[in-house]
């Protein structure tokens, strides 16, 4: 367990022992206090408010302001009512709760006081604003944030339209580099469609309490090379990078063509990507005909990790959702998961247990598909980092890579800054200068480098539908959004009630 999550828990310790002491002056049975949402109910009935307030609780995210605005009057009910004892009521509870409850200086004053103190609609207005936007952008950035699943390549384990919950306290709260900005807004403001953030102010990446990302976690990150982007999602945006594009046609054309709407931004407000860590800071990994190997160690196949078969049907013969959902596959035609190379060829995205459980036709034939070199779907030449086609690295071969670590060194030779050029000069913030065959790093000649951050390799669990580290390298420490922990709701023409509060692995 890390050390953030202990203090974590230390505080949600502390914070509920001052509820029981708080809860024995208001005569109510202490141990009701230690029970969560029960110990809300008590108090909701203790302060004869309406029972609907108990149930807003479990409104998605909004709940939590609720949720707060209860334990705010409650601590009304013990007399205090200025702005201090609210603030210090949602932002250090584990201090103030247990004064109130144990405290000889303080009692509970009961209904009749509450009622008898004068409050302006104005101020009822602007306390339930200030302490709303407050509180929920401290838990958005030091506790945990809710995302949602945009695009397939998480699947199966995780499906388009998943609401989950991040953890920032898995890795450590991550500091905001642009404090300034809106609330409950990441890079764009809806409807004026502007910049939502600052840079006026610009702090320098720290992390409290940092543990570090682990071999197989699901992870939110910011996109790493999203810190320069040709700003149009129809074509560009995540989809196509504007690195992609400046390989395909020249970084002048680029300019020329899309120069009005080249953006760049900080490393906090750069596209959330959600994926699986395959290897870890100072791994080697290698991919050998679509199996995952770190450090020369097989790495285990997910239940819902898919990947193409070909499957060759005879002719006269179709495929679609509905013929393969009677061999016991489920596919999305929409999201990729089925495409037809001629008459009696496809590619069918599947997941190991559909392929273990898949009944075949008589006459139909399945193959595992490999995306090597000379493959038509996958172009090689996209993959990072961007060799010549002498190395033949592919889709489903390719390696070995080492992964960047804090502190380790590497000697600075053609072949090392092909691979992590963009790790000294863009990430680490280095001028790095190629004169007379000699290297030079912040205008000092230079053999050798040593790194300043940790770095990840990340994959889809969707592995021949997911844009992740093979197409544009590593993510650094600092880039690290938090842990997907918890699927709290998910909705396809209705409610996934099985997906439901399902927890990630």
């Amino acid at each position: 367990m890390s050390f953030g999550w202990i203090i974590f828990i230390l505080i949600m310790i502390a914070s509920h022992i001052g509820l029981y002491g708080m809860f024995k002056k208001a005569g109510i049975t202490p141990w009701k206090a230690l029970i969560p949402f029960y110990n809300t109910w008590c108090m909701v009935e203790k302060m004869e408010l309406k029972k609907i307030w108990f149930f807003l609780q479990f409104i998605p995210i909004a709940g939590q302001f609720v949720t707060i605005w209860i334990l705010i009057k409650f601590v009304e009910f013990f007399g205090r009512f200025g702005l201090i004892h609210h603030a210090l009521a949602v932002f250090v509870p584990f201090i103030y709760l247990p004064y109130l409850g144990f405290s000889s200086q303080e009692r509970f004053a009961g209904i009749a006081v509450v009622k008898n103190y004068k409050k302006s609609s104005a101020r009822e207005w602007i306390d339930a604003a200030v302490f709303a936007i407050v509180a929920a952008t401290i838990i958005r950035t030091f506790v945990f944030e809710a995302y949602v699943i945009p695009t397939p390549s998480m699947e199966k384990t995780l499906l388009v339209n998943d609401f989950l919950f991040v953890s920032k306290f898995s890795y450590g709260p991550r500091i905001p580099n642009t404090p300034i900005a809106m609330p409950f807004v990441h890079h764009t403001m809806p409807v004026t469609n502007t910049q939502s953030y600052s840079e006026i102010v610009k702090l320098p990446y720290t992390r409290w309490f940092a543990s570090p990302v682990k071999r197989e976690d699901v992870v939110v990150f910011n996109f790493p090379v999203n810190d320069t982007l040709i700003n149009d999602e129809n074509e560009f945006g995540s989809r196509k990078t504007y690195y992609q594009a400046v390989r395909e046609m020249g970084r002048e054309a680029v300019w020329q063509n899309y120069g009005s709407i080249i953006k760049t931004r900080p490393v906090d407000k750069r596209e959330n990507f959600i994926k699986r860590c395959v290897a870890v800071a100072g791994d080697t990994l290698q991919i050998k005909n679509g199996i995952v190997f770190t450090n020369g160690v097989q790495q285990p196949f997910f239940p819902g990790i898919e990947h193409f078969f070909k499957f060759i049907i005879p002719k006269n013969a179709y495929l679609d959702e509905e013929s393969l959902s009677n061999m016991g596959i489920n596919i999305r035609k929409d999201q990729g998961d089925l495409q037809q190379l001629d008459a009696t060829t496809y590619y069918v995205n599947v997941t190991e247990e559909e392929r273990k459980n898949m009944v075949i036709p008589a006459g139909y034939k399945v193959e595992q598909f490999i995306g090597n070199y000379n493959d038509p779907i996958f172009k090689s030449s996209e993959l990072f980092p961007y060799y010549d086609s002498s190395y033949h690295w592919a889709v489903d071969n390719f390696g070995p890579l080492w992964i960047p670590a804090k502190g380790a060194t590497i000697e600075l030779t053609p072949d090392n800054i092909i691979r992590y050029e963009r790790c000294i000069r863009v990430y680490e913030g280095n001028k790095l200068e190629l004169k007379n065959n000699q290297y030079f790093i912040n205008d000092k000649p230079a053999t050798h480098y040593t790194f300043k951050m940790d770095y990840y390799f990340m994959m889809g669990d969707n592995r021949h539908n997911s844009l992740d580290s093979r197409y544009w390298g590593f993510v650094p420490e600092d880039h690290v959004v938090g842990k997907a922990s918890l699927i709290w709701f998910s909705y396809e023409g209705g409610p996934r009630w099985k997906r439901i509060f399902r927890s990630i692995k």
